[in-house]
C-alpha cells in the first residue's frame, strides 16, 4: 500500500503536467491522444512543405547562378517601393513585402527597398571592386594597398559584403531597407523604422539575419539593421546551403582561394541570427 507521502509526491509531480496540458489545449474537449495526433500532423505537413520547397531549388540557385530577370519565380520591383528601377525579388517575397509596406504606412513608416536580388555576377562585381581597391571599404581603406594576404583581405570585405556564391541576396528573399549604416537606424526617422520592423516584421515572415556579433552569434557579418530575410523561403534555402554548399565550390572570382581558409560556409553563410534559423 503506497504511503501518504508517496501519494503526495506523485500528485505534486503530476499536477503541473495536467495543468500544462489544459492550458495548452485550444478547445476544452481536446484529449491527449487527439493533441498528439494533431501535433504529428503539423510536423508531417511542415516537413512535406519544406521538402516541396527544396525540390524547387538546386545548388546553382543557392549560389546565385541564374538571371532573376528571366527566372519565372521573380518579378520586377515597382519604383513605388524602391529607390531605383531594375531590381527584382521572388514573387512570394515581394507579395509579403507589399503587405508589410502597407501596414507600415498606416503607422507613418515608409520602407524603401535599397537593394534586393543580386546574382553571382552582381555580387562578383561588388566583391572584386573591393578586392582590387577600385571601391574602398567602409572605413575608406584601399585593400589592394593595405592588405596583401588573401585571407586577411577577404575577412575585411566580409565585415559587410558576401563572397559570390554565398550571399543571401542571391535567393530573392532578402531586402535592404532605407539606409546602409546602423547609425541611421539608431535615431530619429531611422530608429522609428527599425523599431517598427523589430516589432512587426515577423508577422509578415521577415527576420533580421545579421544581428549583433555576440556570444549567441560569434561568427559572420557585422550587424546590419537594414537587412531582412523572408523566412518561408530563406529557411529551406539555408538548410540546402548547410547540406550541399561546400567551401571548395566557391570559385570564379578574385580572392576565392580564401574561402576554404576562412570556412566561409560555416562561419558566414550559417553564421546568422538564431531567430532566423527556425520558427
Amino acid at each position: 500500500m503506497p504511503s501518504f507521502n508517496s501519494k503526495y509526491i506523485f500528485m505534486m509531480r503530476i499536477l503541473p503536467i495536467i495543468l500544462s496540458f489544459f492550458l495548452a489545449c485550444a478547445a476544452p474537449d481536446t484529449t491527449p491522444s487527439e493533441n498528439d495526433k494533431r501535433a504529428e500532423a503539423l510536423v508531417a505537413a511542415s516537413s512535406a512543405e519544406t521538402d516541396t520547397l527544396l525540390a524547387q531549388f538546386d545548388l546553382n540557385y543557392v549560389m546565385g547562378k541564374f538571371n532573376p530577370a528571366t527566372h519565372p519565380d521573380f518579378t520586377l520591383i515597382n519604383i513605388e517601393h524602391a529607390d531605383r528601377e531594375g531590381m527584382y525579388l521572388r514573387r512570394d517575397t515581394y507579395e509579403a513585402f507589399k503587405k508589410m509596406y502597407r501596414a507600415a504606412l498606416e503607422d507613418s513608416v515608409k520602407l524603401i527597398i535599397r537593394s534586393a536580388t543580386r546574382n553571382f555576377e552582381a555580387q562578383k562585381g561588388i566583391w572584386e571592386a573591393k578586392w582590387t581597391g577600385v571601391r574602398k571599404i567602409e572605413n575608406g581603406e584601399n585593400l589592394a594597398l593595405t592588405t596583401p594576404d588573401a585571407k586577411e583581405r577577404a575577412l575585411k570585405i566580409l565585415r559587410y559584403s558576401s563572397m559570390p556564391s554565398t550571399s543571401r541576396h542571391h535567393w530573392g528573399t532578402d531586402i535592404d531597407f532605407n539606409a546602409f549604416t546602423n547609425e541611421f537606424f539608431k535615431k530619429g526617422k531611422g530608429k522609428k523604422i527599425y523599431d517598427w520592423l523589430t516589432l512587426n516584421a515577423a508577422s509578415y515572415g521577415f527576420c533580421q539575419p545579421y544581428s549583433p556579433i555576440d556570444e549567441q552569434r560569434p561568427n559572420g557579418y557585422y550587424e546590419e539593421r537594414w537587412h531582412w530575410s523572408y523566412l518561408p523561403i530563406a529557411q529551406p534555402l539555408t538548410q540546402l546551403a548547410a547540406t550541399q554548399l561546400k567551401d571548395e565550390l566557391i570559385t570564379g572570382f578574385k580572392g576565392a582561394e580564401a574561402a576554404t581558409r576562412i570556412k566561409v560556409v560555416e562561419n558566414y553563410v550559417l553564421g546568422i541570427n538564431e531567430k532566423c534559423l527556425s520558427d
